[in-house]
């Protein structure tokens, strides 16, 4: 969405409904033919696979099985069998490395590729990892020469660290014409999953936290009083206001926001961000981590030291559950929130469809969407002032995971095409619109996911597939949206900043601003250990300067 076309809608208050739900007068608002809000195909009616496949099992009737899984592969193979004979891959051997995730990723894998092993013969052994062992197990492996996987699953921020030493395979045409690579939403299209012009990933999902929050904890007559919150500064207030309160659905103690205050190998500073982005990510500016001028890091400016000090002022406060020092991303979704604990959350889209279509979820009728919340005022880090306006900056967290194949397979071209029929399977057109509809580690990735009737007749109800799809949707599309870097060692820079953040969490440092500073004074030892002018030099193309 072009920057002038957003200020229009601002103008007009236009709510997210009025631009995404599909309407004449939003599209001939946007100047768009046959597409909303960015979005194309909203029109078009769902052929028969697509809602056969979203019938199983049926929305609100439990989580999917790996029976399920199976179904949904298996009903998916058609483009396979468009490129790969009956038995072709006989005799091969693949191994994959992905994650066991709240059983979810690998588990998924595994189901929707038994019907492809069994169509192609060939045969996939597993290295399942939790996401918090991941950056170490892979960094482990690039380090020592020892890569024992020929398919990994891999977020684009890695894409420095694997591509760009010359690990990974490049995609063969079959394979991109098969999943129908233009279909992807504009943000995840190249430079995402290319490095030196060549593509290497086939996308399985298009990551970006969303703001999840309880309806029945808002509004008139509500627990707490306030009308939803719009900014990180109503965040903070909401969350204080609702202390010794109790929950409406529960009859537990009430909460509000849930921060994870617990690393997560990394993967937990995409939570901080949330908060910072809308402080530090100033309109027309690319630039939120690093200075593109000398790398230098911005982490520890006053815009950052205000997202650090919203969570010291919320512990000092005691406004979070019991031992939330240990809780991770895990925790705070799918324990607590999706439990029934808190009333507001920061994640990928995992919980919009876990909400309605998860045994564990108990407040699928409660909950609202969002992007990113805002501030009502924004640092300006080139003049070093503080601006008196409001500021929204959706945090495009992780650019979703992908599929990907290594040079292990290069040398064998049997084996190497086995390896991208396997990932083009799972990178599937039709099999990506279950996967963001029923609990999988993913969300929408696609155009053609944005489809409102497909996930009503699913069984979804229409104002809930508006609000949840119409968050990532709106974040995607935003003008202001925060989208980190592809450099080697970025989760080193985030794995470093988690353990300096547990420490400021825990009081180890006397305040916000020496927390801040022990971040940034760690990103500089490791920017100069990778080499400050060719991070700086990758950094730079990162933002297309």
């Amino acid at each position: 969405m072009k920057v002038e076309i957003y200020d229009a809608l601002m103008r007009r208050q236009a709510s997210r409904r009025d631009v995404l739900r599909g309407t004449a007068s939003a599209a001939a608002l946007l100047g768009l033919s046959g597409a909303v809000g960015g979005i194309p195909g909203m029109a078009f009616a769902a052929d028969d696979l697509r809602a056969q496949i979203l019938q199983i099992p049926g929305v609100g009737k439990g989580s999917p099985t790996d029976a399920d899984w199976q179904k949904v592969g298996e009903l998916c193979l058609g483009p396979t069998k468009a490129n790969v004979k009956q038995g072709e891959f006989a005799g091969v051997e693949l191994t994959f490395m992905g994650l066991n995730n709240q059983n979810l990723h690998n588990f998924l894998f595994r189901g929707f590729l038994k019907p492809w092993e069994a169509y192609t013969g060939a045969k996939i052994n597993w290295i399942d990892l939790a996401q918090a062992d991941y950056n170490a197990r892979l960094q482990q492996s690039i380090a020592t020469g020892t890569v024992d996987y020929d398919i990994l699953e891999m977020g684009a921020p890695f894409e420095g660290d694997t591509a760009g030493r010359g690990l990974l395979d490049e995609m063969p045409d079959w394979a991109a014409k098969q999943i129908e690579a233009d279909d992807l939403v504009n943000y995840l299209k190249p430079p995402v999953g290319t490095w030196d012009g060549k593509t290497y990933r086939v996308t399985i999902d298009g990551d970006c936290h969303t703001f999840a929050y309880r309806k029945d904890y808002f509004g008139e007559g509500s627990i707490s009083g306030m009308a939803e919150p719009k900014t990180w500064q109503d965040v903070n207030a909401a969350s204080k206001a609702l202390i010794g309160k109790t929950d409406p659905l529960t009859g537990q103690p009430a909460y509000g926001y849930l921060d994870p205050l617990k690393g997560w190998g990394g993967f937990g500073f995409y939570f901080i961000e949330n908060r910072a982005t809308a402080y530090a990510k100033y309109p027309g500016d690319p630039a939120w981590l690093f200075d593109p001028e000398n790398m230098k890091p911005l982490v520890n400016n006053p815009a950052w030291v205000q997202a650090i000090q919203d969570v010291l002022d919320l512990i000092a406060a005691k406004a979070y559950p019991a031992d939330q020092i240990n809780a991770d991303p895990n925790t705070t979704a799918f324990s607590q929130f999706l439990a029934g604990t808190g009333a507001m959350l920061m994640w990928w889209g995992d919980v919009g469809s876990s909400a309605r279509t998860s045994d564990s979820s108990v407040v699928g009728d409660v909950v609202g969407f969002g992007i990113n919340r805002g501030s009502n005022r924004v640092y300006n880090r080139k003049t070093g002032q503080w601006e008196e306006k409001y500021n929204e900056a959706p945090n495009m967290a992780y650019l979703g995971w992908g599929i990907y194949v290594t040079k292990r397979v290069s040398s064998d071209e049997k084996k190497r095409k086995a390896a991208w029929s396997a990932a083009a399977h799972l990178g599937g057109k039709d099999l990506s619109l279950w996967t963001s509809a029923y609990p999988s580690g993913f969300q929408p990735y696609r155009q053609s996911n944005f489809n409102y009737d497909e996930w009503e007749k699913a069984g979804y109800d229409r104002a809930f597939v508006e609000d949840y799809l119409g968050s990532n949707a709106d974040s995607y599309n935003h003008p202001n949206a925060a989208i980190e870097p592809r450099i080697p060692g970025i989760f080193q820079y985030y794995s470093v900043a988690e353990d300096e953040l547990a420490k400021g969490f825990a009081g180890q440092y006397k305040s916000a601003q020496e927390t801040a500073d022990a971040i940034a004074a760690a990103w500089e030892k490791i920017t100069d250990q990778i080499g400050r002018d060719s991070q700086l030099k990758l950094y730079r193309a990162s933002l297309g300067l």
